[in-house]
């Protein structure tokens, strides 16, 4: 018995620490052993218990170390800030309704980070009556209700999510942000850096992405066979 829960544990860890495979595009594509992110952090949490139970917060193994990696670098860069990520993908990606895309592992939704009235970082709620914080509306100043816009906290994520990328031969592709909250962005102490080094999209979306930034890294993935195309 104690060499069959050997046995067992070993090819659970086996399975856990495979490298993932991507394919194809982040619209049309898929993914082989996906990862899933861990429910929290010291400074961040997921966007949703239910969702996780459902499978939708896996990534590319690789995605899944610069995420981390980036949100511990930012306990020392951004102390007191906190963070949280949303929509990922499946472990096997694929169609992601209602994303367009989000197939292959390597698209990432965050939630934008925000201040309360004291200047208090905290997280945007995220539950079922607000479609877990993706229908909630900033004005075009960056307010809701009693939050704000926590710019120079996104700014210092994105950052570090790209240094991550490119320590590991990697890039981010784009960021998806409400081009009209862009400049807000632009203006904290991270703007030069962020105008410099990584593609923000200047076209607007079918939706807002003003309550969370779509981030898609820059991941070599592999062709999608023709037998399993799974777009």
């Amino acid at each position: 018995m104690k060499k069959i829960i050997a046995l067992l544990c070993c090819f659970s860890f086996g399975a856990s620490a495979a490298e993932s495979v991507c394919f194809g595009t982040t619209s049309n594509g898929h993914l082989e052993n996906g990862k899933q992110l861990p429910a929290e952090g010291p400074n961040f949490v997921g966007y949703s218990d239910i969702a996780r139970l459902l499978g939708r917060t896996y990534v590319h193994s690789d995605v899944y170390s610069i995420i981390l990696d980036a949100y511990s670098g930012l306990e020392k860069k951004a102390p007191g800030k906190v963070f949280k990520y949303a929509e990922t993908g499946f472990k096997s990606g694929g169609k992601f309704y209602p994303h367009k895309t989000h197939r292959n592992g390597l698209s990432v939704d965050f939630m934008t980070p925000v201040v309360n009235q004291k200047g208090q970082s905290v997280h945007l709620p995220t539950h079922p009556l607000n479609k877990f914080g993706y229908h909630i509306e900033f004005d075009l100043q960056g307010h809701y209700q009693t939050l704000t816009i926590d710019y120079e906290a996104m700014g210092a994520h994105l950052i570090e999510l790209h240094q991550e990328a490119i320590k590991r031969g990697y890039d981010l592709w784009r960021v998806i942000f409400d081009p009209d909250l862009q400049p807000y962005l632009f203006q904290t102490k991270y703007g030069d850096y962020l105008k410099k080094h990584i593609q923000f999209s200047k076209r607007r979306s079918w939706v807002r992405h003003d309550d969370h930034y779509h981030v898609d890294f820059e991941i070599p993935c592999d062709e999608i066979p023709a037998n399993k195309n799974k777009a």
